[in-house]
């Protein structure tokens, strides 16, 4: 049998227009979706980098005013550092070691130290007569002003107390007689001696005190000497 088609050929032509230009249409929406999609994604990508980048750059100036503390703590602990050395230097003129190796280093044969005590005072005011003429006030304000200047520390005076052991006060003599020659003592003098017995062995126990001169410096011949000294002292016992 004959098909007989009674649908023109126009409608059949313009129904599968219309179905491929719904298709293109479908494709370019999945495309135009698609490139949507990735340029929020990539926009989103973004953000959550300048978040980072914002969050380092916190951080990274965080840790530079963490450093600048850090070395502004470290300049200060050397200046402290430098202030405390120099106290001690200006409390302690002569270290309290060298000071110990003088005193043993003078020691005769046969004496013993027992004890030690190092004290610092401030020295005794002397009462001054009022100046009788305008020169003279004018001058006193001057000298006043001058020493008001000076480091209460290095207006100082260093005491000691020294406590010890020899055979007989021969003994006691040359060793005070030996400190008193010291570069580094003076006023050295006997406050106490008297004489102890342990079995068959007598004794000396004296007490001297002295006190350090005013002024002093070691130099680099006088720590060698006392160095020389403790060797010497160290052979010698």
């Amino acid at each position: 049998m004959l098909n007989i088609n009674f649908v023109p050929d126009d409608y059949v032509h313009s129904s599968e227009s219309r179905r491929t230009n719904l298709m293109y249409l479908v494709l370019f929406a999945v495309v135009m979706a698609g490139l949507g999609g990735s340029f929020m994604i990539i926009k989103i990508r973004q953000r959550a980098v300048s978040t980072k980048e914002k969050v380092i750059s916190i951080k990274t100036t965080e840790a530079q005013k963490a450093i600048k503390q850090f070395e502004a703590l470290q300049t200060k602990r050397k200046e402290m550092l430098k202030t405390a050395l120099t106290t001690a230097e200006l409390l302690e003129p002569v270290p309290r070691s060298f000071l110990l190796a003088s005193l043993t280093n003078n020691l005769p044969a046969g004496v013993s130290l027992l004890q030690l005590n190092v004290i610092q005072k401030e020295p005794k005011k002397t009462k001054r007569l009022a100046p009788t003429s305008k020169y003279r006030k004018t001058q006193a304000e001057k000298s006043a002003a001058g020493q008001l200047k000076v480091s209460q520390e290095k207006l100082l005076e260093t005491y000691m107390d020294i406590e010890g052991i020899a055979p007989s006060d021969l003994q006691v003599a040359a060793y005070i007689e030996r400190l008193s020659s010291s570069t580094l003592l003076d006023n050295v003098a006997l406050v106490e001696s008297k004489e102890y017995k342990i079995e068959d062995t007598t004794f000396r126990r004296f007490k001297l005190t002295a006190m350090l001169r005013k002024n002093v410096h070691l130099g680099n011949e006088d720590i060698e000497g006392i160095r020389a000294g403790g060797k010497t002292a160290a052979w010698n016992f």
